[in-house]
């Protein structure tokens, strides 16, 4: 036995189909996301048969438009979610430790123009006497901060929080602007790839040898007393299989999934806000920051963020209530507010809009709330059962709402234990200190890991540790994989290999699953007409598509990169293909 990571065998998507019609699983998770990926592993980890299923792909939602952080949530002290700030705390360490090559610590400066103001607000928040934001002095950071050093002492967290006095803020980030009275500095965490995250759980589950499946685009469209009936969005079959209990991972679909029961529920559990970000080309930016987060306030008080990340500049984010998750896109304004309170941190600093390279937005799962700001909706998790007593025509159904991502194994541990006292059975496998995916053996030192695996495998050091930040120690057998590979034009740092690889080991379905979320090519700001030509090129012939299924793929991801994620129909070679069909 090895302690090497095995490549999973692919499985035909039609196998899995096959498997789940007519089937009858304990059961069934509705929702690829990663509040879903969680319960998934926790129960199959625990002999529980199980299938996930998502109407679109794994991580379309949220779980793909978060702000890559990896964080207790410092802010969230304001509305006294203590409990919820220290299991965030805790989850983060454990991520730090189970997926050190996806999560990683990120030095976080906050830069302050006072020493006491919103010393009261906190406070006054938390009694429910204001709703008005109010400017973070040096004060009440401090004591958020001690609250950080003294719950992570001594638990494997990060290095001490400490002030630097304004002489000390200024030499360095001299472009912070001159009313800067003092910094904070303190650790958390970030996660370079989140989608890859669920990916490597599925894989984790299928080398365990689970009584357990996984399938993409395939919609729930009833759920009744015949079960539950779902429509394969790529082949059009329905089909339908019988759980014991269903799981609503759905997030801010929560509701609209709610709605295929007959009656659906009175009360809807979940409102959703958007936050949007840009990725922005910035030599100049991303000099200044080097390895540090800057977290500073907007105009409004909201929270904003900028550090490095694949090369680009992240900055974000916004937190707008959507009545409707579907459809949802960054719109001018929530840019243009970025961009005014990037001027806020850094007033010399100038982004040109051909510097903003990708959008993303999406739509937080939050509990219905009274509260007054959108800042003030709580942040944490908790569960909610319908029809626990079997009185409708339908199996119980366990509703996850809320949740953050840093949380997903807390909150996937706490769904997964109700179902299993439901199911009558006792948990048998923790993952509190459960390696994930390419996290399992990580070197201490990688730079010994990677000369020995290059030297095996005949790549470059550079490029196995590129392998090694990708897919940690799955690198190893995917650099025997790989050997030979040839490096593609575009995009660059992939191979037709690896590409190869992604489309056939991880459901690659689309065009758009393979650039927004098996890869970082659309963070990394590569995409262009040649990047999506070569790639539908591969995805054609892997698929067996003929010219005209490659042409409508390409043609649908070209016209969802410019509506919904800031590129123009230029770059992505829309405008070229339009003006060749005029003129035929």
């Amino acid at each position: 036995m090895t302690d090497t990571l095995q490549i999973v065998p692919p499985e035909a998507r039609a196998a899995r189909l096959a498997r789940l019609d007519g089937s009858h699983p304990q059961v069934l998770v509705i929702g690829g996301g990663i509040n879903g990926a969680s319960v998934y592993r926790e129960l199959a980890l625990n002999g529980v048969e199980v299938a996930l299923v998502d109407k679109a792909d794994f991580c379309a939602g949220a779980s793909s438009a978060l702000s890559r952080m990896v964080h207790g949530g410092l802010r969230y002290l304001e509305n006294g979610e203590f409990d919820l700030v220290r299991e965030a705390l805790d989850e983060r360490n454990r991520l730090l430790a189970n997926a050190p090559h996806q999560v990683r610590p990120l030095r976080t400066v906050m830069p302050i123009d006072s020493w006491f103001s919103g010393t009261l607000n906190a406070p006054l928040k938390f009694l429910g006497l204001t709703r008005a934001p109010s400017r973070r002095g040096a004060l009440p950071v401090r004591l958020g901060l001690w609250f950080y050093d003294i719950y992570t002492r001594g638990r494997g967290g990060m290095p001490r929080s400490r002030f630097l006095m304004r002489k000390a803020a200024m030499s360095r980030f001299p472009a912070f602007p001159a009313r800067t009275r003092c910094a904070a500095a303190y650790f958390d965490g970030q996660v370079s790839h989140p989608e890859r995250v669920v990916t490597e759980i599925f894989e984790d589950v299928a080398r365990a040898g689970c009584d357990a499946t996984t399938i993409n685009y395939l919609a729930v469209t009833s759920i009744g007393p015949d079960g539950v009936i779902l429509q394969d969005r790529i082949a059009g079959k329905a089909l339908t299989c019988k759980p014991d209990i269903v799981i609503n991972a759905t997030g801010a679909w929560l509701d609209l999934t709610n709605g295929h029961l007959s009656p659906p529920p009175r009360e809807n559990l979940v409102e959703g806000t958007k936050g949007s970000h840009l990725m922005v080309d910035h030599p100049e930016l991303r000099e200044i920051l080097g390895e540090d987060m800057v977290y500073y306030e907007n105009l409004d008080g909201r929270i904003c963020i900028l550090f490095v990340l694949h090369g680009m500049v992240l900055i974000g984010s916004t937190d707008l209530k959507v009545p409707d998750p579907d459809g949802i896109r960054c719109e001018e304004e929530e840019r243009a507010y970025i961009l005014e309170g990037l001027r806020t941190v850094f007033p010399g600093i100038t982004i040109r809009e051909n510097q903003v390279r990708f959008i993303f937005s999406g739509v937080r799962p939050l509990p219905v709330s009274a509260a007054g700001t959108t800042g003030q909706i709580p942040r944490g998790h908790y569960t909610h059962w319908l029809n626990p007593s079997k009185q409708d025509d339908h199996a119980p159904i366990l509703c996850m709402i809320g949740g953050k991502w840093t949380t997903f194994r807390a909150f996937g541990e706490l769904a997964a234990d109700e179902t299993l006292a439901r199911l009558g059975r006792t948990r048998s496998i923790a993952t509190d200190d459960l390696a994930i995916g390419g996290g399992k053996s990580f070197p201490e030192s990688p730079a010994d890991w990677i000369a020995r695996v290059s030297a095996r495998s005949g790549l470059p050091d550079d490029r196995v540790a590129t392998l090694l930040a990708r897919y940690g120690t799955l690198a190893e057998a995917l650099a025997q994989t790989f050997a030979g590979e040839q490096p593609l034009a575009s995009p660059p740092g992939y191979s037709d290999k690896e590409i190869d690889y992604l489309v056939a080991h991880e459901q690659v379905e689309t065009l758009e699953d393979l650039v927004l979320r098996r890869s970082v090519i659309a963070l990394a700001g590569q995409v262009d007409a040649q990047t999506l030509a070569t790639l539908a090129d591969r995805l054609a012939t892997a698929k067996g598509w003929n010219d005209a299924d490659r042409t409508a793929c390409l043609t649908a991801f070209q016209q969802k990169l410019v509506a919904d994620h800031g590129l123009t129909p230029e770059r992505v070679g829309l405008a070229t293909c339009n003006r060749e069909v005029a003129a035929e």
